[in-house]
Formats: structure tokens, sequence, C-alpha cells
């Protein structure tokens, strides 16, 4: 199957977006699929330089295409969708509600990824073009809360065979045979002595307070923080000097194709989401969130404590993963230490956390795409 891939996504970047997207694309390419992929053209990258940052193994074409600022990417949309058309794809897969409208008007099947309600002042006027449109469709959300949300909030119910509930995924290859934490830790030279880690950006409702308050409560344990932007990680190496905190090691943004190994050096894996959760393009994605760190960590096999948020029981429970209240710093510091003293339960949620890994691979979850597209264009 030709599979054009169009993203409005800042690549090559560190946005979860464009690492979400050129995961999608990957695993499609490695499926067999003829994928290529479209992007505007904020910047560009060789292929050597998209492996790196995205943890790619297998090339497929991109290209980069001029855009006007003004027009707010529908022009970006509108000459991927016709570049698409003449490239002779079978089927345009988009995370862009204009590239996907576009493509049914100009009589090609879509699939659309949300990962998040329709934003913005056209946001939900082009979803109702979108449910509406006769063409064939799949729509990807990659949570059942959005799915739910989508049909409450615009009054319809998607049909079975043109909805798939997609939570992101993980390339388990990239987790096997990791090193044991200590091992791991020595190898990047980092610390000795057991890590508590987070990976992730440091945007507001992360829960960078709570990480704070747990590296000032328990000064006998390391605290790796891996990512984030330098404009976001300046502030809290502020609080740490200011505190006189030696305790906590801040990475910056490391490339995918590094990550598995710094994730392999914490003994235990945290998700602080606060009750509220901006997200990259604004709003409040506490409801709906799916983040792919949940995934990388499950794969780890390493103790997750996360946020007690209604949404993460999708796909965590209680057997590979320990429940803290979000914002609640002595919960987070009692579960934390508890954690940290009990060696067998960190073991014992770890090993969960591995085997319930291997139902959310990208590659999974994009033969489920292809089998639902091949059921629509019989």
């Amino acid at each position: 199957m030709k599979i054009a891939c169009i993203t409005t996504s800042v690549i090559p970047s560190s946005s979860a977006n464009s690492i979400q997207a050129m995961k999608v694309c990957h695993a499609l390419k490695e499926l067999d699929q003829d994928v290529h992929l479209w992007l505007p053209e904020f910047r560009q990258g060789d292929w050597e330089e998209l492996a790196d940052v995205y943890g790619l193994r297998t090339p497929f074409p991109v290209d980069w295409l001029p855009f006007k600022r003004a027009f707010k990417q529908y022009d970006f949309c509108w000459n991927a969708v016709n570049q698409a058309r003449r490239w002779g794809a079978d089927v345009i897969y988009t995370w862009s509600l204009q590239a996907a409208l576009f493509a049914l008007q100009r009589g090609r099947p879509a699939v659309m990824e949300f990962h998040d309600f329709p934003m913005g002042k056209f946001g939900p006027r082009l979803f109702r073009g979108y449910i509406r449109h006769k063409n064939p469709k799949l729509t990807l959300c990659t949570t059942r809360a959005l799915a739910d949300g989508l049909e409450e909030q615009y009054g319809f119910t998607f049909t079975e065979n043109q909805l798939q509930i997609a939570p992101n995924g993980v390339e388990l290859e990239r987790y096997q045979n990791l090193p044991e934490p200590a091992a791991a830790r020595q190898q990047l030279g980092l610390k000795a002595g057991l890590t508590v880690g987070y990976s992730g950006h440091f945007y507001p409702g992360r829960g960078m307070d709570v990480l704070l308050d747990l590296a000032r409560a328990l000064p006998q344990v390391n605290f790796l923080w891996m990512g984030g932007r330098p404009e976001d990680i300046a502030p809290w190496q502020t609080h740490l000097a200011q505190d006189g905190l030696h305790n906590v090691t801040i990475t910056g943004f490391i490339p995918n194709s590094r990550l598995p190994l710094y994730q392999a050096a914490a003994d235990i894996l945290l998700m602080p989401y606060n009750r509220a959760i901006s997200g990259s393009s604004g709003g409040d994605i506490a409801r709906v969130i799916n983040p792919m760190k949940m995934f990388d960590y499950l794969a780890s096999g390493r103790a997750i404590a996360a946020s007690n948020i209604p949404v993460f029981h999708e796909v965590l429970s209680e057997q590979n993963a320990y429940f803290c209240e979000p914002e609640d710093a002595q919960d987070w510091v009692r579960a934390v230490s508890q954690l940290v003293q009990d060696e067998a339960l960190r073991l014992r949620l770890g090993q969960q956390a591995r085997r319930d890994a291997a139902q959310y691979t990208w590659k999974q979850r994009a033969e489920t795409s292809l089998n639902h597209l091949q059921n629509l264009l019989q």
C-alpha cells in the first residue's frame, strides 16, 4: 500500500508529537508499506540526524515543503495532499484535520490520528466536516476517553469499522538486553546508588514541583531528570542551587536512540502528572493524555510510580504501577520511600510492567490500522 503521511510537526525536534509521528511512519515502513512523509519546512535534516533523534532503523523518503505562516499551514496541507495524489497514494495518513479533510475532498481515503480534542477557532468546524464526509476514513484515538469525549461533545457515534483505539507504543527490541540499573549508570558515567528517574518535558502539569519536593525529602536518593528544553530547565536548576541540592542530575534532551539506556539506569521511574496538564499546543489534556513515556517505562521493566489519573488506568494497573495522588508531595514521598526500601516490590512491579509492554508495540498498532484500512477499502 502506498501511504502518504502528512504532519505539521516540527521535524527534526524534541517535541513529543514529532516523535510519535516518526514512530508511526517507521512502523508502517517496517511492515513493508510504501511510506512517504511530507512536512512543513521549519527546518530540514538528513536521514542520519532523523535516525538518531527518533531512534529509527529503516529509512523512508521525507519531503519538506515551504509554507506561509500567515496561512496557518492550510497552504502546506493543501500542497502536501496534492503531492501525495500525484505520487499515487492509496491513502493519506495524517495528524492534521486540514489535511484529512482535503484528502477526503480530493477523493482519497484518510487516516486521522487524534491525541486531543480539536483545537483553535476552526478546529470544531473542521472536525464536523471530517466526520460528515462520506468517503472512507479511519479515525485513531489514543485513548477510549478521547473517543468517548468526541462522541459526547459532537453528538455522534463512531461506527465500529471506522474507529481504532490506538494507544501509543514502544519498540520492544530497543529495550531487550538492557543492563541492570547499576551497570547502566556505570556505562553512562552517572552517580552510583539507587536512582529515581523521570523522562520527558518540563511543561506545566508534568509534576516538576513534586520532583523537586522528592529531591528535598530524600537527599540519600539520586534523581535523574531526563529531557527538557534549556529554557524550561533553567528555573529548576536555580531552585536546586538555591536549596543546595546535589542529588539531581538533569541531562537535557536525549536523542531517542539513546533513551532506553538512560531509562534503564533508574531503579524507579516516575509519572508525577498534575490534575491539570498543559499540552504542547495549549489546553488541558489530563482527561485524555496517553504519554509515550508510559510505554517506554513499561518496556524498561522498572518499577513505575504514577499519578492516579483516571485515563492512566486504561494502560496501568496496581499490578504494574504504584499510584500516588496528583500534586500531593507527602503521598509521593511516602510511595517513593516505600519503593526505595522494598526491592521485592520494585522487582515485582517491573517484571509485570515488562510483560504488559508486549501488547503495546508500534508495529502491532500499525498492523491493526492496516487491517482496518483493508476492510474499509474493499
